[in-house]
């Protein structure tokens, strides 16, 4: 391609581009049919072009606002509901119920077969069949085969390989000869005769009516043809099909984008008095109306509640820690009258301490890994200190 066809060519347009003109020199007939095909392309295809952004647009409404968090939540809550469970139900219940499940049905279906098998069948047709069958054919068929053997090398062969020779000699002379005399002597001469006479007389005459009949008949049909029927297809093909494709396809093109750009102004159109006829309303409703009306209940009402809720727990509490300790004190009280006070030696250490254990039988002795008690027990300490 030369540098004046490229610089002849049209250049590519982009999207919001309009297209390159057509090459001058089309004819009436594209300047005749271009309009009104764009025109009723452009309606044909509005409707579909409007539907197909309606789609879009829901189609990514729904995923970005439904289907992305409603994947996200399924995750979680698959994450968290179902893996540790998932896991501990494997581990704990499954896998040994699928070995309870293997060694029962190995007890109930292959040992028993195997059992079967190496102890009945086995032995049955080891001692009952092959045994039997082997000292028959050891004993009986073994000396009667080397016995028919011999009768048929001794007696049978010289015998068969003399009526083998006559038999061949018969046929021979009964169909081999005759006919081997009458395809030397009658088919072949005959075959040479009619090979002659059908090349002379059939096959002769038939190419030369092919190479000097037939071959120009064929040549001149085939120039009438192309003169006939080729030419003016050409000529329709290049000056009516060709445009007639070119301007549709151009016509839908520049319909599709038309339409789109309709599309979107009408879009842009519904979503103004989306917002001007509902979304204006609500948005003064809830900042007019709602938003005083929710303070007003969250200042007198809600938050009075609340604090009364939380000063009715406060009080409620403490009556039940007030009549909890009542009953404890009911109770230590009536454990003394019945019992008495529990008295403790001041010389002695507490029972409670690990690790001495003065006054026992053992003396001072030491429980290892304990942390040594005081030398001075508790009342003997307060005496102390009083003193």
């Amino acid at each position: 391609m030369s540098v004046m066809d490229e610089e002849a060519q049209p250049a590519p347009y982009g999207k919001h581009q309009a297209p390159a003109p057509y090459p001058p020199g089309d004819g009436c007939l594209t300047t005749l049919i271009r309009i009104p095909v764009r025109i009723v392309v452009l309606v044909l295809v509005l409707p579909v072009r409007m539907l197909w952004d309606l789609l879009v647009a829901g189609a990514r409404a729904a995923d970005r606002v439904l289907l992305r968090p409603l994947g996200r939540a399924l995750v979680r809550l698959l994450d968290v509901l179902a893996v540790v469970p998932a896991a501990w139900l494997y581990r704990s219940v499954l896998t040994p119920l699928g070995h309870a499940l293997l060694w029962l049905a190995a007890a109930v279906f292959v040992r028993p077969w195997v059992g079967l098998w190496r102890h009945i069948v086995v032995p049955l047709v080891h001692y009952g069949i092959t045994v039997p069958l082997g000292w028959f054919h050891s004993a009986v068929l073994t000396p009667l085969g080397h016995g028919l053997m011999w009768l048929g090398r001794t007696l049978l062969a010289p015998a068969g390989r003399g009526i083998v020779r006559a038999l061949g000699w018969v046929l021979t002379a009964l169909f081999v000869w005759p006919v081997a005399g009458a395809w030397r002597y009658v088919l072949a001469p005959l075959g040479r005769a009619f090979a002659w006479t059908a090349r002379n007389l059939v096959v002769l005459p038939l190419v030369l009516a092919y190479r000097h009949l037939l071959t120009p008949l064929g040549h001149g049909i085939a120039w009438l043809l192309a003169v006939l029927l080729v030419v003016p297809l050409v000529w329709v093909c290049r000056r009516v099909l060709a445009p007639v494709g070119r301007e549709i396809l151009g016509a839908l093109a520049m319909a599709w984008r038309i339409a789109g750009f309709i599309a979107r102004a009408v879009g842009r159109a519904l979503v103004w008095l989306a917002r001007h006829l509902v979304g204006a309303p609500v948005a003064w409703c809830y900042r007019t109306l709602c938003t005083p009306v929710g303070r007003v209940v969250r200042d007198r009402v809600w938050a009075p509640a609340r604090r009364a809720a939380a000063e009715a727990g406060r009080v409620a509490r403490g009556a039940l820690g007030a009549a909890r300790e009542t009953v404890r004190q009911a109770r230590r009280d009536a454990w003394r009258a019945l019992v008495g006070e529990r008295r403790v030696a001041e010389t002695r250490e507490l029972d409670g301490s690990p690790a001495r254990r003065l006054g026992s039988k053992h003396h001072a002795t030491t429980d290892p890994g304990v942390v040594p008690a005081p030398e001075i027990s508790p009342p003997a300490a307060k005496a102390a200190g009083r003193g």
